[in-house]
């Protein structure tokens, strides 16, 4: 390894060992290890096409893959090969792996949770493609200016990206507008524009090298790049208008689409990656296996989320307008390949379209979601559904403006409709596809989310990795349910010594690096209280900082009671579009600002926002949490995977009875959970007759005093009225019912409190949460996709 790197940095970086600098050292190691995942590729490749097997194409708006040299190499095991060969040349690897830039290609669980499936699949040994666009600045790099959220494009690519191949022979034209002609006995779609999508590889390395597959991400280019004429002719800007067009569709991840050209430009990414993908499996199955009409035995097509979903109109005009099948057969042939995971029951992510947008992008794919329609709808009407229920099905909504509904065109393409966690499936039954599962009462099933244990456990967190292997052998490494044997060492008082000087070991590292990038100092030995997520109002960040500002004053008013000292860390990104969310923000600084700085609370309680979370600062929070937050409004949260995630590394939950914390909760017992607040009946029990926050504010004491110190200003100073409609949210509406869950989520907060007192139950808490998470693996995930769903061994 030590000559195959400096090998590379001769003859393919071109840099004299003397003269070369830490990134040079980087790409060469890169590439070194890339030299050995590539013949492991191209093995796995050959293999599939010489069994004939079924693949698996996994279509996603966001694959939050974060940094790939930690995973290539402890996946191939050569991590220590590495490691021996940088430092015989006076590097460290850890110190060169910070060098790798986060690949901006998502925002949150969505994304991650695709780059977890995709590992696993490599990992299983089943072959597949992930499909997605190849984001040039991604989501967005957050900066925090006075506290507030300032978006900046994010650079991933400035220097390129060593893990990728352009393969310019998988390229296909992809139209938008024009109109529909008849021809030859059927129909011709003629586009007024196209533009050209052009796919990158990277490679996907399974644990132990198992399979490599393929991440395929879709750039794009104007078919005439540059109008020469119109250059001559003194229109600079001009002449380049069509590539910069086709650049807008892989520039941004989520443009804001408040706009009309934000929603035009949202539906045209969706429909360029989606049309892309579809054509490129389209290619490839009749290349290998001819008819198309078998493409349900060689293909398995699951759309993440709602966001791909035109690719169920895309994929039969193909079947019917390019390779001559009828309606029927081409329907029969789209259900049977695509499956749908739905990942939310929030309305504004149920996708829908203005129809005269729809129609005017894809006057074709129009039409074919009204004969679609008109099938299901009739297919209703045969089973006797009432006019109401018709309407609640049809893919266009009728009231008000007319929109095309994304989720039922996604649940009526789909063999297979699966929620994320067993109350998320089971609220999809009874809420937003009640009449759809009514009509197909078989077609609605639960696969519980995942994360890879090697990402989430032995890379991010090798000191626990290491106690865990002394404690229990490796079995786990293979199989993460084996952790279960570690609930025999709940009770060892000194395995759980050795879990806490890791914890601490983590804590202090963190705290390292927080005082390195924000120059705050935190104490290693207070309680690590975390919440890192996207920030959204139903996953009350809110509720966290109302509470926060309690405790702030009972610490202030009470000095005499024995406080646990605790650092509250909070990061996340806002929508730019979102007010609210980026308000909350700057409360969160605004309230760390003024806490901090308070010698009255001492050391007892810190507060901190880390600006541009990312997967990579996530690998270092989550090993130091001790707390994790899942505070989310019951019933509003298809899953969560940062809870698996901290739970896998010894962190207790704080959470309400929502997504995969009841299964959590099932699975590590009740005693090492805190539960808190309203279940997702009781929440709808409440917003149906009538909720009044104004009078659970005026008849708590804390909740009042906390509500009004942020309302009248005591936070910002410099703007009084700041905040004052964000609390008077919570007096006139409070949707995502903070009000009601405060006094139960304060006396979970002083349960924790009583919980970390006690350190030997604390340590066996922590314990058993490591020991029966090993069940939330995208490894047991992906199984059952490939059992349950895609028929593929």
């Amino acid at each position: 390894m030590k000559a195959l790197i400096v090998d590379v940095l001769r003859h393919r970086v071109g840099k004299d060992e003397r003269a070369a600098k830490p990134h040079d050292w980087f790409q060469a190691a890169v590439l070194s290890v890339r030299d050995k995942i590539i013949d492991q590729w191209f093995a796995s490749t050959r293999r599939t096409y010489d069994e004939g097997g079924k693949r698996v194409y996994y279509l996603s708006m966001e694959f939050l893959i974060g940094r790939l040299m930690r995973d290539a190499m402890s996946n191939l095991g050569l991590t220590r090969d590495v490691e021996n060969a940088l430092r015989d040349h006076g590097f460290d690897l850890a110190q060169l792996e910070d060098l790798e830039p986060d690949a901006a290609l998502g925002n949150g669980g969505l994304g991650r949770l695709a780059a977890c499936f995709m590992e696993s699949l490599a990992t299983l040994d089943i072959p597949a493609y992930g499909y997605g666009i190849r984001y040039v600045n991604g989501m967005f790099r957050q900066r925090v200016d006075d506290g507030w959220q300032v978006e900046l494009p994010e650079t991933w690519l400035a220097h390129g990206n060593p893990w990728e191949f352009d393969r310019r022979e998988s390229a296909y034209r992809v139209g938008f507008g024009g109109e529909v002609l008849e021809a030859n006995g059927g129909v011709t779609w003629r586009p007024a524009e196209q533009v050209e999508a052009s796919a990158v590889d990277t490679p996907v390395v399974g644990w132990r090298g198992a399979r490599v597959n393929t991440l395929r991400l879709w750039t794009a280019s104007a078919l005439d790049p540059l109008r020469l004429d119109a250059f001559n002719a003194g229109d600079h800007a001009g002449a380049l208008a069509e590539q910069v067009k086709a650049d807008s569709l892989v520039r941004v991840l989520y443009p804001a689409d408040n706009t009309p050209a934000g929603q035009e430009l949202r539906l045209r990414q969706e429909f360029f990656f989606s049309s892309a993908s579809i054509q490129d499996i389209l290619r490839r199955h009749v290349q290998y296996h001819g008819d198309v009409r078998s493409l349900p035995e060689k293909a398995a097509i699951q759309l993440n989320d709602t966001h791909p979903s035109v690719a169920v109109a895309e994929l039969m005009r193909l079947l019917i307008d390019v390779y001559g099948l009828e309606f029927d057969e081409a329907w029969d042939v789209t259900k049977a390949t695509i499956a749908y995971t739905n990942h939310t029951l929030l309305p504004e992510a149920l996708e829908s379209w203005p129809l005269p947008l729809f129609e005017r992008l894809l006057p074709r794919h129009m039409q074919i979601v009204y004969a679609i329609n008109s099938r299901v709808l009739r297919e209703a009407g045969r089973a006797g559904m009432s006019g109401e229920q018709i309407a609640a099905i049809s893919l266009i909504d009728e009231g008000g403006e007319r929109r095309v509904r994304m989720a039922n065109l996604a649940f009526v393409g789909a063999h297979s409709v699966n929620g994320v966690a067993a109350l998320h499936t089971e609220l999809m039954k009874s809420t937003v596809f009640s009449d759809l599962h009514a009509l197909y009462p078989t077609r609605i099933n639960n696969k519980t989310n995942g994360v890879t244990p090697r990402r989430w456990l032995q890379q991010c967190n090798p000191g626990l990795t290491k106690v865990i292997r002394e404690g229990i052998g490796d079995a786990f490494l293979d199989d993460a349910e084996k952790l279960t044997d570690l609930n025999a060492l709940a009770g060892d008082a000194q395995f759980g010594e050795r879990l806490a000087e890791v914890k601490r070991a983590n804590k202090v590292a963190l705290a390292a690096h927080l005082k390195q990038v924000m120059g705050i100092r935190l104490n290693p030995d207070a309680l690590f209280d975390v919440q890192i997520k996207r920030i959204h109002e139903y996953k009350r960040q809110l509720l966290n900082l109302v509470e926060t500002v309690a405790l702030y004053d009972q610490i202030r008013s009470h000095p005499e009671r024995d406080w646990v000292p605790r650092v509250k860390i909070l990061g996340g990104k806002a929508a730019p579009s979102y007010h609210n969310a980026k308000l909350i923000i700057k409360l969160t600084n605004d309230i760390a600002r003024r806490i901090n700085s308070d010698p009255s609370v001492g050391g007892l309680l810190k507060v901190v926002f880390v600006p541009n979370y990312n997967v990579s600062f996530a690998e270092k929070i989550i090993p130091a949490a001790d707390l994790s937050e899942q505070i989310s409004t019951a019933g509003m949260e298809a899953s969560g995977t940062g809870n698996m995630k901290f739970a896998l590394n010894g962190a207790l939950t704080i959470g309400t009875l929502d997504g995969a914390n009841i299964e959590i909760k099932d699975r590590v017992g009740d005693d090492n959970i805190v539960i808190f607040g309203l279940t997702a009946d009781e929440v709808n029990e409440k917003r149906a007759n009538g909720y009044n926050p104004r009078e659970i504010i005026e008849g708590n004491r804390e909740l009042r005093q906390a509500v009004n110190a942020i309302a009248s200003g005591v936070f910002s100073p410099d703007d009084p009225d700041r905040y004052k409609g964000l609390m008077g949210g919570l007096y006139d509406h409070d949707w995502f019912m903070l009000c009601a869950d405060f006094d139960s989520y304060t006396q979970g907060q002083r349960k924790v409190d009583a919980i970390w007192q006690d350190e030997a139950l604390w340590r066996k808490s922590a314990i058993h949460n490591i020991a029966n998470v090993g069940w939330f693996s995208s490894d047991r995930t992906i199984g059952e996709y490939a059992r349950e769903i895609w028929g593929v061994k």
